[in-house]
Parts: structure tokens; C-alpha cells; sequence
């Protein structure tokens, strides 16, 4: 029950947040690379100033409080947005951009980051081998839908309306969320009222002296700036072919349909095989495989396409398809059930301040990158050739950071307690 619950929560969040997701990229699709900068930069400071703030209410508020709080003031948020994308043209896209790309951004990043730490908190690692490749693939399913229901209605009630729809899906999700809160710990039910207390600036301290979250945040900043790379790449071409809003909208929905429904078919077939039979190992390991075979045929062909079912595809879009849904089908649930053998202090803060502010640092350092190297003239194909340098290394350190000494034991719940009187459930 719990399981499927969670799953369900899981589909609402991400249809949340992929229904906003292309309304942001059509932003940055619209200014182009060069102001990526600054919208990283932007959104790694904001990281930064609310890491304390989450530290202090995941100090101060129990699990369900700290759900409740964090997922209506996002729900608000939305709401809140409506006016400005009635007024987009008059407000203008840089202007707008800025904002709204940092708040999506915060969105994502805080609201994914707590539903993951609540799944860590609600398991056992055993299970979670088993199960979170399952709600991986609920919110798979959630990434899918979002985007039909953005493709379906854009068209009709236009780009500001798709804000409520996305405030009612994370509402529903919501609601769930406090559900499993309440009644469906597989690990300790008389947590779910307990504060989980710590200093406010746990997150970061944890950061020096834990080495599994070091191992963490390098592979984020590798890892992730794969994806950013592409990204970064990919608002520079949206510009150039793609000057209406809603036709870049719906561009970047139909990347997002095909990134998510690869992730959803990895995590129904390879990640949970791998997960299951072969550990966290093979599945950190696989991801970055790929991207560097990714990067080294966009390093060999640049800017070429490829024709598949009579349709011309530019092979950067493959490239930045197949590194995210590697990354959200693969990577994310073997992560996840890692952070399962860590103290509850370390799920929570430790883990938000991984994928929030070392996310953004890494995308601030990426994009700036990107600028400074078209700037030199650099051509997409050495863009690409670095890249793979940094795959190579991500590889490496994927496979070190499923062995960190300092994991729990798969079977022992928390440090300085006993493993659980019954075995856990497969």
C-alpha cells in the first residue's frame, strides 16, 4: 500500500512540475545561452540563502509540518505567477525569465529533494532497492503526462491557465504525501511526529566530513553538467529555429515527452534489474557510460541530425534526451536507495543541500563554461569533446560512491541503533 501511495504521490509532483517545466524553458529558449549564466547564477544564490532556512524548519518542524508548509507555499507560488504570464509581453522574457526560471528551479529542486528524503525516511534500504524503481516509475509516468496535458491544452487556454492545473496536481500530491506521512512508515511510525532536530547548517558541515556526500556532490556537478551542457547548447538552437513562445513551449515539451518516457522504460526493464540483482554499482555506473558515448559521437559530428521515422533530429537533441533520461531512470533511483543507509539528519539536509546548491553551483560553472568557450570560438564538437573528458571522470566516481565507507549497513535502520527485530521486506 505504501508503496503504491507513494508511487501515486510521486506521478502528481511530477506532472506539477512538468506541466511549468516548458513554460520556463521557452524563457530561456527565447534569450539563448548567454543569459543562462546569469539565471544559474541567480538561482545557485537563492540556494544558498535557503539552505539555512530548510536547515531551521527540518530542526524545528516534524516530517508532516515540514510537508505541509513547503508544498503550500510552492502551491501559492503558482498561483501567484498567473498575472505576470498574462503580462509576459509587456514584462518581456529576460525580465520574466530571471524570476520565473529561478523559482521553477527552487520548485524542482526542494520540492523533489524532500519527497525523496520522506521515501528515504518511510523504508528500509532492502526495500527500497525493490520499491523505488517503482515510484521512480509513478513519477516517470507523472513526466509523461505532463507534458500530453501541456501539449493538449497550450493550444487552447495558452500558457498562464497551465500554472493552475499545475498548482491542483501538486495539491493532490500533496494530500498523499501527508497520508503516507501519517500511516504508512515501514521503518518507526512514532517518527512521524518526532522533529528531526540537528543544527540548521547540518547540510553543508556534512558535506566535509561525510565522505558518501562528497562522493554525492561531485558526481551532481559531473553528472549533471552533462545535462546542463546540452541544455546550454540546445537554448542556443531553440533561438535560432523556434521565435514564437508557444512553438518553443511546445518544442521543449516534446523533449521532455521522449526524455521521460526513455527514463520510464529503463526504470521498468534495466534500473530495477540492475538495482535489484547487481547493487547501486552498475546503476550509477551505466548512466555515465552513455553519456560519454553520447558526447563522443556529438563530438565527432557536431551539429548533425539524423533521419528516423522521415523525421530530421539533431543529434544535440539526442544527446540531451538520452543523458536525462539516463539520469532521471537510472541515476536518481540509485542515488535514492543509498541515502536510505544514512542518519535521518543526512537524509534531509545533507541530501537537500547536495541537489539544490551543488546542483546550481555546477550549473552556474557549466554555463559560464559555455559562454566563455563560444565566446573563444570553440565549436559544438570541442564543447562535446570536454564534455566526454568529464564523463570519463563521472564514471569513476560513480563507482566509488556506492562503496563509501562510511554507508550503514543495508540492514541496520540508523547509527548506534540495532537492526530492526524483523527482517525487512523485499
Amino acid at each position: 500500500m505504501a508503496s503504491t501511495l507513494s508511487a501515486l504521490a510521486f506521478f502528481f509532483v511530477m506532472t506539477a512540475y512538468y506541466i511549468v517545466r516548458p513554460v520556463r524553458d521557452q524563457l530561456s529558449g527565447a534569450v539563448g545561452s548567454q543569459s543562462l549564466p546569469m539565471f544559474y547564477l541567480s538561482v545557485f544564490c537563492v540556494m544558498l540563502l535557503l539552505t539555512p532556512v530548510f536547515g531551521a524548519l527540518v530542526s524545528r518542524f516534524a516530517r508532516k509540518q515540514l510537508l505541509g508548509w513547503s508544498y503550500s507555499f510552492f502551491i501559492a507560488c503558482l498561483l501567484a505567477f498567473v498575472p505576470a504570464f498574462l503580462a509576459q509581453d509587456r514584462i518581456g522574457a529576460r525580465e520574466l525569465g530571471v524570476v520565473f526560471f529561478v523559482w521553477v528551479s527552487v520548485f524542482n529542486l526542494f520540492v523533489v529533494s524532500l519527497f525523496w528524503s520522506l521515501m528515504a525516511d518511510l523504508f528500509h534500504s532492502v526495500q527500497a532497492r525493490s520499491v523505488f524503481p517503482l515510484i521512480a516509475l509513478g513519477g516517470m509516468a507523472g513526466a509523461i503526462f505532463g507534458p500530453i496535458v501541456t501539449k493538449l491544452l497550450v493550444q487552447v487556454i495558452g500558457v498562464a491557465p497551465l500554472l493552475v492545473v499545475s498548482a491542483v496536481a501538486l495539491s493532490i500530491a500533496l494530500g498523499l504525501l501527508l497520508t503516507l506521512s501519517s500511516r504508512h512508515d515501514c521503518r518507526e511510525p512514532q517518527r512521524r511526529d518526532e522533529v528531526i532536530g540537528g543544527s540548521l547548517w547540518a547540510g553543508i558541515k556534512e558535506l566535509w566530513t561525510r565522505p558518501f556526500l562528497r562522493y554525492m556532490a561531485i558526481l551532481m556537478v559531473l553528472g549533471d553538467g552533462i545535462g546542463t551542457l546540452a541544455y546550454a547548447l540546445m537554448a542556443d538552437y531553440t533561438k535560432l529555429h523556434f521565435p514564437d513562445r508557444v512553438a518553443r513551449t511546445s518544442f521543449y515539451n516534446d523533449l521532455d515527452l521522449a526524455t521521460n518516457i526513455l527514463g520510464a522504460v529503463l526504470q521498468l526493464t534495466l534500473a530495477r534489474w540492475l538495482l535489484v540483482r547487481k547493487g547501486a554499482v552498475w546503476a550509477l555506473v551505466v548512466p555515465s557510460l552513455v553519456n560519454l558515448l553520447l558526447l563522443l559521437a556529438l563530438a565527432l559530428t557536431g551539429m548533425g541530425s539524423i533521419t528516423l521515422f522521415g523525421a530530421t533530429i539533431p543529434l544535440l537533441a539526442i544527446t540531451l534526451v538520452g543523458s536525462r533520461g539516463f539520469a532521471y531512470g537510472m541515476t536518481k533511483p540509485a542515488t535514492d536507495t543509498l541515502y536510505t543507509r544514512v542518519p535521518r539528519e543526512t537524509r534531509y539536509k545533507g541530501k537537500n543541500f547536495v541537489e539544490t546548491a551543488i546542483w546550481r553551483f555546477g550549473d552556474v560553472v557549466v554555463t559560464i563554461g559555455v559562454s566563455l568557450l563560444g565566446t573563444l570560438g570553440v565549436a559544438v564538437s570541442g564543447m562535446a569533446g570536454i564534455g566526454a573528458g568529464i564523463a570519463s571522470v563521472a564514471t569513476w566516481v560513480a563507482a566509488r560512491a556506492a562503496k563509501s565507507p562510511d554507508l550503514l549497513p543495508e540492514q541496520q535502520v540508523d547509527p548506534a541503533k540495532p537492526a530492526p527485530a524483523q527482517p525487512a521486506q523485499a
